[in-house]
């Protein structure tokens, strides 16, 4: 069954809301999409009842924003209860992303010399009753300085970067233990992202312009990555995005085996956030196996 399973809207940092994402899906000809908005589930309904009038299926999903350490680390959920666990999971997520923003807002005034507000960042949080995301603050600050988000936020806001704020956050093995306690499934989120580096080592990649070093550390950071992906394997992971915008050939070989070996849920998802962007949902095409689409609409929340 063609699918995106991983999709953002106006509940986090998307920019649309999720019954155009609906629309969106069936001219490009899906069947199955999941709107997975950072830490909150809040567009779940209006997802489902547009999918319903278009004749597509939908899994209730998000993406709990997690860290181990110094590494981000995001795990989808799909098919949970918006139950007591996800509502006192979700105050946390209210009050971390306040006191994120905060900082990040604070920081990124002194390291460019503007003054944007907190009333410039809620501009740009449009879903009030959602936590507030890194990418509202990045896109304020993009206003203030006529920059691009995408480039900004890897200037200044990314780990390593003199904005950056991480107070707060759950581990990733939180997140696989409050996704099972509402009763859903937990997906390793775009594992090719997981850089794995410390502080130090970030600086010297960021710096460097030696081929050589961003190899040798690159190469450091992919030992590490798996050994925390068998970690969560450990931990009662459900599945892993293999197939993801931004992961090469190699890559998606690499994690498609390792799914093969510890017999986890091969899942794909485009991590779309607006038209005009480098993610384009529905791509890279992405078939959802009959084991799969079964669990999935199986689940609570599924049409």
């Amino acid at each position: 069954m063609r699918a995106d399973l991983h999709l953002h809207s106006v509940y986090s940092d998307g920019l649309h809301r999720p019954a155009e994402l609906a629309a969106m899906a069936k001219r490009a000809g899906l069947q199955l999409f999941s709107v997975t908005d950072h830490d909150n589930m809040g567009g779940a309904e209006e997802g489902a009842a547009a999918a319903r009038a278009l004749g597509l299926h939908f899994v209730r999903g998000w993406e709990v924003s997690s860290y181990e350490g110094t590494d981000k680390i995001h795990i989808l959920g799909y098919g949970c209860r918006t139950d007591e666990v996800y509502r006192a999971f979700l105050k946390e997520r209210f009050e971390g992303g306040r006191i994120r923003a905060e900082k990040m807002v604070r920081l990124a005034n002194e390291f460019y010399g503007v003054n944007v507000t907190m009333d410039d960042v809620e501009a740009y949080h449009v879903r009030k009753d959602t936590p507030l995301h890194t990418m509202h603050v990045v896109r304020a600050f993009g206003e203030k300085l006529h920059r691009d988000a995408g480039p900004l936020y890897g200037e200044a806001f990314a780990f390593g970067g003199p904005a950056f704020a991480g107070e707060c956050r759950p581990t990733p093995f939180e997140a696989v233990g409050v996704i099972h306690r509402t009763g859903g499934i937990a997906v390793l989120a775009h594992p090719g992202r997981i850089f794995c580096l410390t502080a130090e080592e970030m600086k010297r990649w960021r710096e460097t312009d030696d081929e050589r070093i961003k190899e040798q550390l690159d190469a450091a950071g992919r030992v590490r990555r798996i050994q925390i992906m068998e970690k969560l394997a450990d931990a009662g992971l459900d599945g892993i995005e293999c197939i993801y915008t931004r992961h090469t050939a190699i890559e998606t070989e690499e994690f498609l085996a390792f799914a093969a070996a510890r017999h986890l849920y091969v899942t794909g998802g485009s991590d779309f956030h607006a038209e005009g962007a480098s993610a384009m949902l529905g791509q890279p095409p992405f078939d959802a196996d009959a084991a799969l689409t079964e669990r999935l609409l199986g689940l609570e929340g599924s049409v």
